[in-house]
């Protein structure tokens, strides 16, 4: 397995800011939240204690992509290891690319009237604008921070 130490740098990155925003949230903090718009915009402004632990969760749970990451970084002896690491970072990126551009088309459908979702429409831009490509970027740090030899 090759390694791209530029781009896992960047998921890393990428990963531990999307896991402080969580963290920030989970904190009592509301800056950007409004851009997530619908019930969660809702639920953080008088939040019940079980949506807390909901999202410092969600924060720990963004964490364990880090550990991932991490791991690329070790030069293992055992092939079993690097190739579950290539399949695992591969998933994750697929996997993150796809939620963001799902989101993204879903979301385009609200705006222009085919799906109706309850989000106003300075959500509705900042998810166009920022989350869902977000998300995206963040599937092509590590889908491509491996590759094959």
């Amino acid at each position: 397995m090759k390694r791209n130490f530029w781009l896992i740098s960047l998921g890393i990155v990428w990963t531990v800011l999307f896991a402080g925003m969580s963290f920030y949230w989970a904190m009592g903090g509301l800056k950007g939240v409004r851009s997530l718009g619908g019930s969660i915009y809702e639920m953080s402004l008088n939040p019940e204690p079980s949506f807390i632990v909901i999202v410092w969760l969600t924060g720990v749970i963004k964490l364990l992509g880090l550990i991932l990451l991490l791991m690329l970084l070790v030069n293992w002896n055992n092939h079993t290891i690097i190739k579950t690491l290539y399949y695992m970072t591969k998933i994750a990126g697929i996997a993150l690319f796809l939620y963001g551009l799902l989101n993204f088309i879903t979301i385009s459908l609200s705006a222009i009237h085919v799906l109706d979702f309850d989000l106003d429409s300075y959500a509705t831009f900042w998810r166009l604008v920022f989350w869902e490509p977000f998300w995206m970027l963040g599937g092509i740090f590590y889908f491509f921070s491996v590759k094959k030899s």
